[in-house]
């Protein structure tokens, strides 16, 4: 596809940042999340200010316990043991974020697969895949756990968005309501292929091309010591300059999506981000990150205190988004 194909402005600019630029140091905001309710106007100050200038963010005293965070981890790496053959019983279905994908994500960036896996867990969505619990004992069980708990923390950090953009405190919690059949927040596995023996051509590719989340709000989790992610700001999207974020234990790296930016009529700014391949000297092993879009119910129709752009709803939204990323596998 070339950027005129795509009915999206996100898109268009996604599709035009593929090269690999420089990289330049920037500081990463830290905000501390810890007495949320008696510090909520603080912290909201503090998200918004991140949130208008570079997009992304890495929060601390987030209410997720290091240990649930571990466990998380250890789950998944069951799931991606298994072998191929038993990952192919629960493919992602066409159009939707739920099930097991293999190299099969596109880029508009890139036009080439990212180098890894996943399995998108959306629990409206999960019928027929989930592993069975034979093969998984305690897999689902533990895995939306941890989407509750993410979506918990998400909720805080929109509430305080809601607030600084004039609307109700609790607005953003009641358009990704979970008990609702329209919801469509999701919690993905990704499991990015060793690079230990690889040939040098291989390192050409990127494990994840360049581009913009589809979302409100991502939360990512990482292992400390297994960086690569790399982002260029929202206002910086044109320029080139891409700033490593290595995980830290104890801080979630959160970035601004394009449901978000758009639902504010671009006053919050989406990151562009990336996954780099690992640079000589670096750890070269599988790679393993957990992130959690906070996606508004299908049926929520977003439309901004400005009135930029015309209403849409999340559903219509985060289709042509998807149909874009996975059209090679049409």
């Amino acid at each position: 596809m070339t950027p005129n194909d795509y009915a999206l402005a996100e898109l268009n600019k996604e599709s035009a940042i593929g090269g690999a630029g420089t990289t330049v140091a920037r500081a990463v905001p830290v905000i501390d999340l810890s007495d949320f309710e008696t510090r909520k106007q603080e912290i909201a100050d503090q998200l918004w200010q991140a949130s208008t200038g570079t997009g992304f963010f890495q929060v601390t005293g987030h209410g997720i316990a290091e240990e649930d965070i571990d466990l998380a981890f250890d789950t998944a790496w069951e799931f991606f043991e298994l072998p191929k053959k038993v990952k192919a019983q629960y493919p992602m279905p066409k159009g939707t974020n739920a099930g097991w994908e293999f190299k099969a994500q596109v880029r508009p960036s890139t036009g080439t697969p990212d180098n890894k896996e996943s399995y998108q867990i959306t629990r409206p969505d999960m019928e027929g895949l989930w592993p069975a619990e034979a093969e998984l004992p305690g897999f689902r069980e533990r895995m939306l756990r941890f989407e509750r708990q993410n979506w918990e923390l998400g909720m805080r950090i929109l509430s305080c968005f809601a607030l600084k953009m004039g609307m109700p405190e609790h607005f953003f919690t009641q358009a990704h309501d979970p008990s609702s059949d329209q919801y469509q927040s999701t919690l993905r596995l990704i499991h990015y292929m060793s690079m230990e023996g690889a040939d040098a051509e291989d390192f050409k590719a990127w494990r994840a091309g360049a581009h913009s989340d589809f979302d409100c709000l991502t939360i990512l989790h990482q292992k400390e010591g297994e960086g690569g992610l790399q982002v260029c700001p929202g206002k910086d999207a044109a320029s080139g300059q891409w700033t490593d974020v290595p995980p830290k234990r104890g801080h979630i790296t959160c970035n601004i999506g394009d449901m978000l930016m758009r639902w504010s009529d671009d006053q919050l700014q989406s990151t562009l981000h990336r996954v780099r391949m690992p640079a000589p000297g670096e750890y070269m092993g599988r790679r393993l990150s957990l992130p959690f879009f906070c996606q508004a119910n299908r049926d929520a129709v977003m439309q901004g205190p400005l009135g930029k752009y015309e209403p849409m709803t999340a559903g219509d939204y985060l289709t042509m988004r998807i149909n874009a990323n996975f059209a090679a596998a049409k």
